[in-house]
């Protein structure tokens, strides 16, 4: 059983998660009261997005991630679906495109700006017309540009090139018409080569979205599936739903036999959905309960019992979706591994809640932050449909290194984000893997290692103070955030003036010691 680790060693053992503090909260947010079984909630380094609650159609709200505090009733909203949004996803190689799927049978793509919202946007950028009935979920590509894949009550899941320059599109590119029911969830493998979902008639299929086919196609009499997921590339699909007698349940699987579970395991008896999130750079494995407020997260292994239980988070607060920030937008000074933002209705809140792995050390914990997923597709959408695969591009985490930024494609931005816009479309033009040219960067950090007087400037020049950007954060409405910013630039005072002491102390040790070789030469 996995709810008996004993005697393992692991890393991520002590992992716990933390709370937000009220004032890093975001307030005053309506959130949707919609009973569909989704997110309800997306996320990137520099907008969160949620479903709210609109009179005479469906809305969302897209919020700067650094505008904590008290919502504006008034604040504009993305209004342009005629029918309730049931789905939102963030396209992860621009931080400022997101696509919205709603009731009225259509799916959206919208264009951010990178400034402050002053009026609602009712105009898409795109807008995709196939499906006969409404939507219930999208899903970007994980390694291709401008790939998406929608779900509708149809039971069609249809494939978009959003490459082309048309507005208006109403022919996807392929349609996959292997289901009888509702699809109830999509999930991608790492390199975007197999589409695993879950279906109302309680069968998961693995399908090759190219050709179509369905590779592998199971049931179980004992688990009545609701949510899958690929756990990365380790050929395994991670499964929730209930048991026979209505219990919430998990279950593991080979992704190449889905005849029986390779675990099948019993949580308890609440009735709410189980939201399954798996993290492949660390291995973990995190089970959101919706309707409770616990998050459940083990340690994936392919060896037997395949599934470590670690702990669990509590909390009495319910939530009805969850959000998760892509790791290019942790706080690596702080050890957080993952960070979820929790939707409570009740209390029209929505909390941020990381993960943390405990650690004395404040520099930087290369053994927790592999190399991830950068914000730069691997391929291009002709590549990918002409049937190319390859695995994401990858970046470190470390501070100071480049390409952690997404792309962001908008003619009205400053000088700064322009320059910094060129490098990476050179970057993503020349095609080259991130992790090869993170090996000189790598050389060059060890020896920066061996000198601390080298590596305080590279801190420095972040302009961060626990993850808090002075520059990009907008600037106070109210007197609160403006006492929060005036303790935030307090604390990155104190850090630099420490930074100075010791500067002075290595400058007194290096004078003495000079001063010594003197008298010893003199002699």
């Amino acid at each position: 059983m996995s709810w008996h680790p004993q005697y393992r060693s692991s890393k991520f053992r002590h992992v716990y998660g933390k709370a937000a503090s009220k004032d890093k909260c975001y307030d005053c947010v309506p959130i949707t009261h919609n009973i569909n079984d989704n997110h309800f909630c997306a996320v990137n380094p520099s907008f969160i997005a949620v479903v709210t609650e609109c009179v005479g159609g469906g809305a969302f709200l897209v919020i700067p991630i650094k505008q904590t505090g008290k919502l504006d009733p008034h604040y504009p909203k993305v209004c342009g679906h005629k029918g309730n949004v049931l789905d939102i996803k963030w396209n992860p190689f621009n931080d400022f495109v997101i696509a919205s799927c709603s009731e009225d049978a259509t799916v959206k793509i919208w264009d951010i700006p990178n400034q402050l919202l002053k009026r609602n946007i009712t105009t898409p950028k795109k807008e995709l017309l196939g499906h006969a009935r409404r939507v219930g979920l999208i899903e970007w590509h994980p390694t291709a540009d401008n790939i998406l894949f929608s779900s509708g009550y149809d039971y069609k899941i249809m494939i978009w090139n959003l490459g082309v320059t048309d507005a208006v599109i109403s022919n996807p590119v392929k349609i996959l018409d292997a289901h009888k029911d509702v699809v109830l969830s999509m999930s991608f493998n790492t390199d975007g080569s197999l589409l695993a979902t879950a279906c109302r008639d309680r069968k998961i299929r693995v399908i090759d979205p190219r050709a179509g086919t369905v590779l592998q196609e199971g049931s179980y009499k004992s688990h009545r599936v609701n949510k899958v997921s690929f756990l990365g590339n380790m050929k395994m699909l991670f499964s929730t739903g209930t048991s026979r007698w209505n219990n919430r349940q998990i279950a593991l699987w080979d992704q190449n036999d889905l005849s029986v579970p390779l675990l099948e395991e019993d949580l308890d008896g609440s009735s709410g959905l189980l939201f399954p999130v798996y993290d492949s750079d660390t291995h973990m494995l995190y089970v959101v309960g919706k309707g409770d407020g616990n998050i459940r997260y083990y340690e994936v292994s392919p060896e037997k019992p395949f599934l470590n239980y670690l702990m669990e988070y509590h909390s009495h607060l319910p939530q009805k979706g969850i959000g998760m920030m892509p790791k290019r937008g942790l706080d690596v000074a702080a050890c957080e591994i993952f960070r979820f933002y929790k939707l409570i209705p009740t209390k029209s809140l929505i909390e941020p809640i990381s993960m943390i792995v405990p650690r004395r050390s404040e520099s930087y914990q290369a053994d927790i932050y592999p190399l991830t997923a950068a914000a730069q597709p691997a391929l291009t959408a002709e590549e990918w449909l002409a049937g190319i695969n390859k695995g994401p591009l990858l970046v470190s985490l470390r501070p100071g290194s480049e390409a952690v930024k997404s792309l962001p494609q908008f003619p009205d931005q400053e000088p700064l984000t322009e320059a910094t816009d060129v490098s990476q479309q050179q970057e993503a033009q020349g095609r080259i893997s991130v992790e090869d040219k993170q090996k000189p960067r790598e050389i060059e950090h060890g020896r920066k290692r061996l000198k601390v007087e080298e590596n305080l400037p590279e801190n420095q020049q972040t302009c961060l103070s626990n993850g808090f950007d002075v520059f990009q954060c907008p600037p106070p409405k109210t007197e609160s955030e403006l006492l929060q910013m005036y303790y935030r630039q307090q604390e990155e005072i104190r850090r630099l003036r420490e930074l100075v002491i010791q500067r002075d102390i290595q400058i007194k040790q290096l004078s003495l010691e000079l001063r010594n070789l003197r008298t010893d030469t003199d002699d």
